[in-house]
């Protein structure tokens, strides 16, 4: 184990984490720069835009607790860089785990335990990058070819220009429906948390609009998670 972790730890892996980490950084610096741009063509304001930015900002704290969780328990036995650099590009938190896992199986050893060598690490490095390749090269391959689909469709007119936020709205509240429900099947609390937050959730927004409170509106994803994990925490 301490051979593996000697690895792990070692000055190339830090390397490559940092190439990708920088990559990621770029990226986001880079995103935020054209949203910034093409705001002026829909018509958006300054204030709008910082107001959209703080919004995404502060939405990302709540899912991102549960990759730090998981960054903490991966550190034993994948070492700091390679943790590091999954939580960069990573996916699904319980995936990464899953992943580790099943790849230290595969290899014939326990993820920190018997037969844990050099050999499994390198296994379960590749298994973990490339399990999580498949959503970028997606990405890459086909975000441009959806736009100018999504420009052929809105060109048609309002009617178009609706059905285009129907279609996005039923989108989201598929992929958000598919993960509330897979956790409402886990039992009473899971329920009553999802109940709570749903609950949070419509009561701040109400009163943001009620008061026009931006700050509560931007705080409302956050709030609601905090809410209703805590509700979960110490009552149930």
């Amino acid at each position: 184990m301490a051979q593996v972790m000697e690895l792990a730890n070692s000055n190339i892996v830090w390397i490559i984490a940092f190439s990708v980490m920088g990559i990621v950084i770029f990226q986001s610096i880079k995103f935020i720069q054209l949203s910034s741009k093409a705001s002026v063509d829909a018509g958006m304001s300054k204030k709008e835009v910082n107001s959209a930015i703080k919004t995404g900002a502060i939405a990302a704290i709540g899912p991102s607790l549960a990759i730090v969780i998981v960054a903490i328990s991966l550190i034993t036995f994948l070492g700091n860089p390679l943790t590091m650099l999954r939580i960069g590009v990573i996916g699904s938190a319980p995936i990464e785990s899953v992943g580790a896992t099943f790849a230290a199986e595969a290899a014939g050893a326990t993820l920190g335990g018997e037969g844990y060598t050099k050999s499994v690490f390198t296994a379960i490095a590749w298994v973990l990058c490339l399990g999580g390749s498949g959503w970028l090269l997606f990405t890459v391959l086909f975000t441009k070819s959806l736009g100018k689909m999504q420009k052929k469709i809105v060109s048609k007119g309002k009617k178009s220009q609706k059905l285009m936020g129907i279609f996005a709205t039923a989108a989201m509240i598929a992929a958000f429906g598919n993960l509330v429900s897979a956790e409402l099947l886990k039992g009473f609390a899971p329920t009553v948390v999802a109940v709570v937050a749903a609950a949070t959730m419509v009561i701040i927004t109400k009163l943001a609009d009620k008061f026009s409170l931006s700050w509560l509106r931007e705080w409302s994803l956050g709030l609601s998670i905090l809410i209703s994990l805590g509700l979960g925490y110490f009552i149930i």
